[in-house]
């Protein structure tokens, strides 16, 4: 057979060759074994061959294994309410910051509940100065419905005034409890799409020694280190995204809590028990009624129009036009609670289904993003022995990370359902 190479030339190649094909094997499928010594490896060969600011990316942890262990946790944790955080690594001198601390600091010092809490207290106290006198109104020196008004609608209307003041507050404190959880998984979701930045940079740094060790011992062309020139800068622009969203989730999450919007959180990933809803549709439903302050307060206003009836039953007549009127008000008000009742069963019954179908979305995006590593190791080996280009190779890893992403994105979706679920049931 005849050679295009002398024997000298031959040999030359073969071993550049064992030597490409050494490289890629050692640090190209680090992923899919998830070994830690492997990982390390790769990361530093990486550094070795890429430009100053692809050595930057190198400095942070890329340990795949690790995150891979810590995210698989949530979605197989049926009985675990918690799971160790994917990302956060130790950080001195930086506060903690936990799920419950979020909603405590944010009940504490959120200007929002704050502004609320003194509008009732200024709302209790005009009020109470405004209907004083005619409450004080002994029964026997009341001969007019003006007069019954006066001392039983206007002082029944006090009592409610203060009674809803005081829901109001509970509402808002209820939405500030949502607020602060959501800016709270934000945070963490970007944390951890920040960590898989840096995972796909470490690839990408990888993908580009292999082909410029296989280009200089000639079994790649140019092209191939071109294009993975092109996807190591694209997984450094993806990163430098990620850090940014990094810092706006925490600015957005220290306005929420009312702190310095500079203030640095470790932040204590926690993620919602996994585990099905116990109650059914219509025992949740049951449940947000009889909590729900919405009902509550439609209930108070029906009890003021009621007696408004009444009082002109006693002090006037029914067939007069403000009787008409007061009677209309009544069924008004029934019809209020009506509403207010099919509007939360509504809102239980959307929250019922996001929740369940958050849940089995962590484990379809699971099954994705294996299926997407197991695709980039064989494309790896594919490449390896001349079967597939670097361009090929990038895409594999594209989708790896888009399906990485969509795995921590159904984590923080199911977290966010579990909250809106509890907040509708009125807990």
């Amino acid at each position: 057979m005849n050679f295009p190479y002398s024997s000298k030339k031959w040999m030359t190649i073969s071993l550049a060759a064992v030597l490409t094909t050494a490289i890629g094997a050692g640090t190209l499928t680090a992923y899919a074994n998830t070994t830690t010594t492997e990982q390390t490896t790769a990361t530093e060969q990486a550094k070795e061959t890429t430009t100053a600011p692809a050595a930057e990316g190198t400095d942070v942890k890329t340990d795949a294994a690790s995150e891979a262990k810590a995210t698989d946790a949530v979605a197989t944790t049926t009985n675990d309410t918690t799971s160790k955080p994917a990302t956060t690594a130790p950080v001195t001198g930086v506060e903690e910051l936990t799920l419950e601390k979020a909603i405590a600091q944010a009940i504490e010092t959120n200007a929002t509940l704050q502004t609320v809490r003194l509008d009732a207290k200024n709302a209790d106290i005009n009020q109470m100065l405004s209907y004083k006198s005619s409450a004080d109104m002994p029964s026997d020196m009341i001969e007019s419905l003006a007069a019954a008004k006066g001392k039983y609608v206007n002082n029944a209307q006090a009592e409610m005034t203060k009674k809803l003041n005081a829901l109001q507050v509970t509402a808002t404190e209820s939405k500030i409890k949502l607020g602060a959880q959501q800016a709270y998984y934000n945070l963490i979701f970007a944390q951890d799409d920040l960590e898989l930045k840096k995972q796909s940079l470490s690839r990408a740094q990888t993908q580009l020694k292999v082909a410029n060790a296989a280009f200089k011992v000639g079994t790649k062309a140019k092209t191939d280190v071109l294009q993975a020139e092109m996807g190591l800068a694209g997984a450094q622009a993806n990163l430098t995204s990620a850090k940014n969203a990094v810092e706006v989730a925490r600015m957005d999450l220290n306005d929420f809590l009312g702190v310095d919007l500079t203030k640095e959180w470790k932040v204590v990933s926690s993620n919602k028990q996994v585990a099905p809803v116990k109650m059914t549709m219509e025992e949740a439903e049951k449940e947000a009624i009889s909590k729900r302050i919405e009902v509550t307060k439609a209930n108070e206003e029906l009890k003021l129009a009621q007696l408004n009836v009444k009082l002109i039953e006693e002090y006037s007549a029914l067939s007069t036009l403000p009787g008409r009127v007061a009677r209309n008000n009544e069924e008004k008000s029934k019809l209020a609670i009506d509403e207010q009742k099919r509007a939360i069963s509504k809102e239980v019954s959307q929250a019922y289904l996001n929740l369940n179908a958050a849940r089995e979305a962590i484990d379809y995006q699971k099954v994705a993003k294996d299926s997407a590593a197991e695709s980039y190791r064989l494309t790896n080996l594919r490449f390896e022995n001349g079967l597939a280009t670097t361009l090929e190779v990038i895409q594999a890893e594209e989708e790896l990370s888009s399906r990485e992403n969509q795995y921590q994105k159904a984590i923080l979706q199911y977290n966010l359902a579990v909250v809106n679920f509890e907040t509708a049931l009125g807990n």
